[in-house]
C-alpha cells in the first residue's frame, strides 16, 4: 500500500530523498571519500585532476591548435575554458551513467536488507557526482578570472541549470540501476552510448557549425541544453533560455517520476536475481 502510494505522487522521488536525506550525504561522503583512500595526496587529487586537465586542453587546444568559438572565444584560454565547462557537464553525465548500471549489483548486501531504502542509492551516486562538479567549476572559475579577469555575476545562477539537470539524472540512475540488475551487458553499453552524446553535443564545436537543417536534433541530446546553459550563466555573462529549460524541467520531473515507479517496481526482483 505505501508503494502504490509512493508511486501515484509525483514528488515521491523528491520525498524519498528529503525522509532520507542524512543516509544520502553520509553514503555520498563515504564514496568520495573511500575514491581517495590509500592515495598519497588523498582527496587533493579531486582538484588537481581537473586543474591539470583544463592545463593540458589550454596547451593543446589553445596553443597548439589555435582552436578557436567563433567570434567569442579568441585567446589562449578562451576556448580551453568554453571546451572544459562543457566537459564538466559530460563529466557528471558519464559518472552517473556509466556507474549506475552496476549500483544495485555492488550493493547487494542491501537488496536483503528489508529496511533499507534502495531508492537512495541514484541519489547517493548523483551526490558523489555533484561534488566532484563543484571542484571541477571552482576551477574553472579561476580560469575564468585569469582569462577575463572577473567571474559574471550570473555564475550564481549555475546551481539552478544544475538542479534543472538534476531529475533526469537520479531518473535516469533509477533506471539503469534497476535493468542493470537484469541485464549485465548494459553497463559495456553505456560505456560506448556516453562518448556518443559527448560529441553528439556542442562541447568540442559550436552549435553554429551543424547545418540549420540538422540544429534542432542536437536538442535531442539531453547534454545540450544544460552545457550552453552553463556557458551563458559562467563564462558569457548570459541568462540561459528559461522557457527552454522550464520545458527541460518538466520533461525530466516526468521521466524521473516514470524511472521512480519502475525501480519501485521492479526491485521485488532483485533479490531473486542476485
Amino acid at each position: 500500500m505505501i508503494t502504490k502510494y509512493r508511486l501515484r505522487d509525483p514528488l515521491s522521488p523528491y520525498r524519498s530523498l528529503l525522509r532520507h536525506l542524512p543516509l544520502v550525504v553520509q553514503m555520498a561522503k563515504r564514496d568520495v571519500v573511500g575514491r581517495y583512500r590509500g592515495s598519497f595526496i588523498g582527496m587533493l587529487w579531486a582538484f588537481f585532476n581537473p586543474l591539470l586537465m583544463l592545463g593540458v586542453y589550454t596547451f593543446v587546444f589553445g596553443v597548439l591548435f589555435k582552436s578557436r568559438w567563433g567570434g567569442v572565444a579568441t585567446g589562449h584560454f578562451d576556448y580551453a575554458i568554453v571546451l572544459f565547462a562543457g566537459l564538466n557537464i559530460n563529466t557528471l553525465f558519464a559518472e552517473c551513467a556509466n556507474r549506475a548500471p552496476s549500483l544495485i549489483v555492488d550493493n547487494a548486501n542491501f537488496v536483503k536488507k528489508v529496511v533499507f531504502p534502495l531508492d537512495v542509492l541514484p541519489w547517493t551516486l548523483l551526490g558523489s557526482a555533484l561534488f566532484h562538479l563543484l571542484i571541477s567549476t571552482i576551477v574553472l572559475l579561476l580560469f575564468v578570472v585569469i582569462a577575463h579577469g572577473a567571474v559574471p555575476w550570473t555564475a550564481v545562477l549555475f546551481p539552478v541549470v544544475v538542479a534543472a539537470f538534476m531529475p533526469f539524472m537520479v531518473g535516469l540512475c533509477w533506471l539503469l540501476g534497476s535493468l542493470g540488475v537484469f541485464l549485465r551487458d548494459l553497463k559495456q553499453a553505456m560505456m560506448v552510448i556516453t562518448p556518443m552524446l559527448l560529441f553528439l553535443a556542442p562541447v568540442f564545436y559550436s552549435k553554429e557549425l551543424i547545418p540549420e537543417a540538422y540544429r534542432r536534433l542536437l536538442y535531442l541530446n539531453p547534454l545540450t541544453l544544460i552545457v550552453e546553459a552553463s556557458r551563458d550563466v559562467l563564462i558569457w555573462g548570459r541568462m540561459p533560455s528559461w522557457p527552454a529549460l522550464g520545458i527541460y524541467v518538466l520533461v525530466s520531473c516526468l521521466f524521473a517520476w516514470a524511472a521512480f515507479g519502475w525501480f519501485e517496481r521492479s526491485r521485488r526482483g532483485f533479490a531473486d536475481v542476485l
